[in-house]
């Protein structure tokens, strides 16, 4: 006989519900064992047996903790339960722990499982909000002092008004395995802080959900405290330092150490004098969140001229490298070249040998700069994380000194100009005129096909012009803010914080415009310019590779050249 669908829907639901049925049987069985292990026991300890009908351990045998209870009389002196049978996990956190600790050392008044969960037979399940609630309290029986300053918290009067959700005790410093504040592994350890605090002020929905901002983290990480935390740094401060510890309370708070009029006073801790002159600004910052007008501006500034000026730099050096490629193609390369100009009288000489020093130690000044710099900015990245640069704050110590190797070849530059005639005569030759601006705007427009023949260039051409004198800008730039950020304890005595915000903000974005230019602009006119490729050898030799631009005049004869020298196999300065 062929079944319906009907009859098999039937069957199906039939043996689901047979099976149900199963189920409850077998719980009702298992119930009911466990209520028949407990009958002998309650005929005796019905109190007991009611507490732990009502408690976490409702489901457990009391055979299971206390041992020879078949026996009667009992046995005197049968040693205590052991909670560590069940929970192996927590007994061994808590060994590790301080009260672990303290209890193995002989410390009889330290406190157990009893003292905390309480009584097994009334042991309250620790996931519920009633347990949750009585946390502070539970501590504060030893801690008192630490638990009035917690009531009194920011977070002590969320959990009186019955936000449980508001951090207590154990979600800081942990619940069995609670270490030393000084153990690297703490949760509350000075490196670890940021995470803990994170935990909460990290998370956008739980932020959300209160209303707490929600951005605390993020500005914190792109500060330079953050940074420097990132890197390692165990002493920069961090979220405790400034917002307290138990007692923290709103910056809207008189009492709280973040209340403007305690600025002061908490930033002086590390910074002494900060905010004796002006008030310290906001601190949390996030770019286009409640920024300053002043940061504000400088981020836009440079997220204009930053692509504006790297772009305008790659199409110029994009088109000329096709036209010359174009142009050269067949010919005999840069070593034909170099040949080419090995003449008695060296008379493409580009650098003097002091110049070439000067470039030696600016390269390796400013490549360490760029260097250490970013990975103060980027710690995570792979290029910022060799393990001597870890050590310690040795990141900071190799920045600074390659910072006054920067400043010494600054200062160098400008008193050799003033003290050697030579020097002098071949700097004047980088100085602007108006027939650069009328250069660069024909080779531009030739090198994107605005114009067919080419326009020529000068020998000291708007290319090394506006290179150098983009040196001179930008060094003067970052010797400035540099300074301001070395000297922050003595710019917060006399300073608004926001001009030690600006001087931040300008170093980081001068400092990725002078990299992306070195990359975009200087590499190409000594290296991938295709009339000096692979390389020009000048800061090397002082000879360049390059041959004379047959589109140029040749320069006439300067009243201060020396003939005889040149004939003699003396470097002479080409125009």
């Amino acid at each position: 006989m062929q079944r319906t669908p009907h009859d098999k829907d039937g069957i199906a639901w039939g043996m689901r519900a047979a099976a149900a049925g199963l189920m409850l049987w077998m719980a009702a069985s298992a119930s009911s064992a466990r209520a028949a292990d407990n009958t002998a026991c309650t005929a005796c300890h019905d109190d007991q047996s009611a507490k732990l009908g009502k408690s976490a351990h409702a489901e457990v045998a009391c055979a299971a903790c206390h041992v020879q209870h078949e026996e009667y009389p009992h046995p005197a002196n049968v040693p205590k339960p052991v909670c560590g049978q069940c929970h192996q996990e927590q007994q061994a956190d808590y060994e590790r722990g301080v009260h672990g600790q303290a209890t193995k050392s002989g410390n009889g008044a330290a406190p157990d499982c009893a003292v905390c969960h309480g009584s097994a037979h009334e042991l309250v399940r620790p996931k519920s909000a009633g347990f949750r609630e009585k946390v502070p309290e539970t501590c504060g029986m030893c801690h008192s002092e630490v638990a009035e300053q917690f009531r009194k918290s920011v977070h002590g009067q969320a959990l009186a008004k019955g936000i449980t959700q508001a951090p207590i005790c154990t979600d800081c410093h942990g619940e069995h395995s609670i270490l030393a504040p000084s153990n690297t592994a703490s949760t509350v350890y000075a490196g670890n802080i940021r995470e803990t605090c994170g935990n909460c002020h990290g998370n956008v929905r739980l932020s959300r959900r209160f209303g707490l901002p929600e951005d605390r983290v993020v500005s914190f990480d792109a500060s330079f405290h953050g940074l420097a935390a990132k890197e390692g740094n165990e002493t920069v401060a961090n979220c405790a330092s400034c917002h307290g510890v138990h007692n923290i309370l709103p910056s809207s708070d008189p009492r709280s150490t973040v209340n403007p009029r305690n600025l002061a006073a908490t930033c002086g801790k590390c910074h002494q004098g900060a905010g004796k002159r002006f008030a310290i600004s906001q601190v949390h910052m996030a770019d286009g969140g409640g920024e300053a007008p002043a940061m504000r501006w400088v981020r836009q500034f440079y997220l204009l001229v930053i692509p504006l000026t790297i772009g305008l730099m790659l199409l110029h050096n994009g088109g000329d490298w096709v036209r010359k490629l174009v142009r050269r193609r067949g010919n005999g390369g840069a070593a034909r070249r170099l040949e080419g100009h090995a003449l008695p009288g060296r008379a493409n000489v580009r650098m003097l040998p002091f110049e070439r020093v000067e470039h030696a130690l600016l390269v390796v000044s400013f490549v360490t700069l760029a260097w250490t710099g970013f990975a103060l900015k980027y710690p995570d990245q792979w290029w910022a994380r060799p393990s001597w640069l870890e050590a310690g704050n040795l990141r900071s110590i190799v920045h600074r000194i390659a910072a006054a190797v920067f400043v010494a070849v600054a200062l160098t530059h400008v008193i050799s100009l003033a003290a050697n005639h030579r020097l002098r005569r071949h700097w004047r030759e980088l100085f602007p005129k108006a027939q650069d601006a009328r250069e660069a705007l024909a080779n531009f427009s030739y090198n994107v096909g605005l114009r067919a023949p080419p326009p020529g260039r000068s020998a000291h051409s708007y290319v090394e012009k506006a290179e150098y004198w983009a040196v001179v800008w930008g060094a003067m730039v970052m010797i400035l803010t540099g300074i301001m950020l070395w000297a922050n304890n003595l710019m917060l005595s006399f300073l608004p914080k926001v001009w030690l915000d600006v001087a931040t903000s300008v170093h980081f974005y001068e400092a990725l415009l002078a990299t992306l230019a070195i990359v975009a602009w200087h590499f190409y006119a000594v290296i991938f310019d295709p009339d000096v490729y692979p390389m020009d050898t000048a800061w090397l030799t002082g000879v360049s590779v390059k041959e004379p631009d047959p589109h140029r005049a040749q320069p006439g004869k300067r009243e201060d050249d020396d003939p005889a020298g040149a004939a003699a196999g003396k470097e002479t300065v080409s125009k």
